[in-house]
């Protein structure tokens, strides 16, 4: 039953953090370029550094985690930059300063996620790791869904100070941090930290050969997986107002909600390679959508399959990881896919904005959608199902 509630609890801290960042994700790319003239190309290279950095540091929480006996209060102080953050925000004067809150946000996301992943796969089971991973994304997404809706309210309301929403956000991020106090340590955590640890080059030479492929593909398929921010633009681009902008990615979060556990349930009966091959061609469609003449009718339903995306590839990675992970590595193997996710972000980023300058807003999505359909094959290809997972399965 405390497994459970841990779940359910982290779920709820998904919920408040994500309502608040993204009461201010939609708008900082708007605000950059609209009160500090930034050029799509420096917000690739903010947006790059920022994720670069929450990435490379994931890794490193995920050692950690694998090393300490209490998981939860490393997870929450990451959680506590977040309303940091928020206020940074709101006394920012340039867009260095925004930067500034960025890349702050972004040292607490990488110190949080993997200790966070790691008590979902601990108070979930290896037999419900799709259901504990998909539970939590779907409260994460209802939360970003209800933080773009009230951010859309605002703006639609009149409300045009920017700094204003930064303040009110730094509301929910506190009820996220509460949500800590009734979050308890699995026993089997506890007791797995006075197992010997596997040295981490030996726990890589140990590495499942599916794992090592689809670390591989990781790399590859991020190497075209610019920001969100890029998607938001190019609606902007073809003629969303910036409360139109507001509704589409509104539509895109709550796509991924409602999906989130149903994929999660259904990649503990399936397994998880048919799904992964999935997202990948879903991303493929959707971004080759974005690359051609795009109107509205095109975009409101690439939001809607983009949600669907992010829903299965965020249950179904860190699920297939879990599964395949030595258990005394476990947080550093969750980290160590996003630790490859951060050393290409950064020129992914830069190479987005520079084609988009250069070219045109649409060959930034272009190049995506190839990486991923490239990506996509290569798993369908080359991946070898799961023990429970059909030889047939795709």
């Amino acid at each position: 039953m405390k497994k459970n509630k841990n779940v359910l609890f982290l779920g709820l801290v998904s919920f408040f953090t994500d309502l608040s960042t993204k009461m201010v994700y939609p708008i900082i790319p708007l605000y950059l370029m609209t009160v500090f003239g930034v050029t799509p190309t420096v917000i690739g290279l903010i947006e790059g550094i920022v994720d670069s950095m929450a990435s490379l540091l994931k890794v490193v929480s995920g050692f950690l985690s694998d090393r300490i006996k209490w998981k939860k209060w490393l997870a929450c102080s990451g959680y506590a930059t977040g309303l940091v953050y928020k206020l940074l925000l709101f006394f920012a004067g340039s867009w260095g300063g925004i930067l500034f809150a960025k890349i702050v946000d972004r040292f607490g996301k990488g110190i949080r996620t993997t200790p966070r992943d790691m008590l979902l796969a601990e108070s979930g089971g290896k037999q419900k790791l799709g259901r504990a991973f998909g539970l939590q994304k779907m409260f994460d997404k209802a939360g970003s869904a209800l933080g773009i809706l009230i951010v859309y309210v605002l703006l639609l309301s009149g409300l045009n100070d920017y700094r204003m929403i930064f303040l009110f956000s730094a509301i929910p991020a506190v009820f996220g941090l509460c949500m800590f106090f009734f979050i308890k340590e699995p026993q089997e955590i506890k007791s797995k930290a006075k197992k010997p640890k596997i040295a981490f080059f030996d726990g890589l030479k140990q590495m499942d050969g599916r794992l090592k492929l689809y670390l591989l593909v990781v790399l590859l398929f991020n190497l075209g997986s610019s920001s969100t921010v890029f998607i938001l633009l190019r609606a902007q681009n073809v003629g969303f107002a910036d409360t139109n902008v507001m509704l589409l990615f509104f539509i895109f979060t709550i796509s991924a909600s409602l999906l989130a556990y149903p994929v999660g349930r259904l990649s503990d009966r399936i397994g998880r390679k048919a799904l992964l091959v999935a997202a990948y061609f879903i991303f493929a469609v959707v971004y080759f959508s974005l690359a051609l003449a795009p109107n509205a009718a095109i975009l409101v339903v690439a939001f809607i399959m983009l949600g669907a995306y992010t829903a299965i590839l965020s249950v179904a990675e860190r699920a297939f990881v879990a599964e395949l992970a030595p258990p005394n590595l476990l947080g550093t193997l969750l980290g160590l896919k996003s630790t490859i996710v951060g050393l290409v972000i950064l020129p992914a980023n830069l190479i987005a904005g520079v084609l988009w300058d250069t070219i045109g807003a649409w060959a930034p999505f272009a190049l995506s959608a190839g990486l991923a359909m490239i990506s996509a094959v290569m798993l369908l290809i080359f991946l070898k199902p799961s023990n429970h997972e059909s030889p047939h399965t795709p």
